[in-house]
Order: structure tokens, then C-alpha cells, then sequence
């Protein structure tokens, strides 16, 4: 019996890991959130964002916008798993792929006058992420900092 609620559980889990994105009227609704500019999370069990409520903080540079945008894709190059998808001045949308094949879209916004690196971290499937975003934005973070010393 206990093997069977556990089996039960573990389905009904992974079975919201498997949920599919929006379609038909939310999917312009969908496109708007993904394109969306303050970062918000719509879903907080599989995002989170420097905006939010949690923890975690924006990432901190001095200098230029250029200069902050080098120090990403310095920092971007310990991470094998990142894909840049879109790169701009200001901004810089990624794909993380999980070794178990899941995809979380990363997103960046370079504030030049406060000189602040906002962003939002976000699973593409399913409705929790088991704390993966908020582990590797922390890892980031890390990192970043260690990028801007040099």
C-alpha cells in the first residue's frame, strides 16, 4: 500500500513536469509574458527573478553596459549547458538544458543608470522546477561576481 501512494505521488509530481505551454487564446498571452520587460513570474514554483520577493538579488557591475555585457558572456562560458538565443545592447535571452533534457529560459536586462543586471529564471515545462532556477542563479551570481574582480 505505501509503495503504492508512493508510485501515485511521484506520478502526479512528474506529471506537472510535463505540462504543455499554453495554446489557443493564452498563447498571445504566453508571447507577451516571454517578451515581457520587467521579468515578472507568472508561475513562482518554476521561476524566479531579481524583482521578486525571494533572495535573490540583481547582479552588480561598474562601468559600461558594454562592459556588463562582457562580463555575462564571460561568465556564461563556465556554464556548458547555456545557449545564447538573442543578445542585444541591453539584453540577453538564454536556454539552459538540464542534463535530464529540461529547458529554462534565462533572461537579463542591463539597467545602465543604476548599473544593475536584472533577470528572471524560468522552466519551458512543467509547473515546479525543484529549486534548479533558484540554485543556478545563485551559482551565477557567484560567478558573475568573480567575472567583475577581474
Amino acid at each position: 500500500m505505501k509503495y503504492q501512494f508512493g508510485v501515485l505521488l511521484l506520478v502526479t509530481l512528474l506529471g506537472g513536469c510535463a505540462a504543455t505551454p499554453p495554446t489557443s487564446s493564452s498563447t498571445a498571452a504566453a508571447a507577451a509574458y516571454t517578451a515581457s520587460p520587467d521579468l515578472a513570474c507568472a508561475l513562482p514554483g518554476n521561476c524566479v527573478n531579481s524583482r521578486g520577493t525571494g533572495d535573490l538579488q540583481p547582479l552588480r557591475f561598474t562601468g559600461t553596459p558594454a562592459r556588463a555585457m562582457d562580463i555575462l558572456r564571460a561568465t556564461l562560458a563556465s556554464f556548458p549547458e547555456a545557449t545564447v538565443v538573442r543578445a542585444e545592447p541591453l539584453s540577453m535571452e538564454l536556454i539552459f538544458t538540464t542534463p535530464a533534457g529540461f529547458r529554462d529560459q534565462v533572461d537579463f536586462r542591463i539597467d545602465a543608470q543604476a548599473q544593475r543586471i536584472d533577470y528572471r529564471s524560468r522552466s519551458l515545462a512543467g509547473l515546479f522546477d525543484f529549486g534548479k532556477n533558484r540554485s543556478r542563479m545563485q551559482e551565477f551570481a557567484t560567478r558573475f561576481e568573480q567575472q567583475s574582480r577581474r
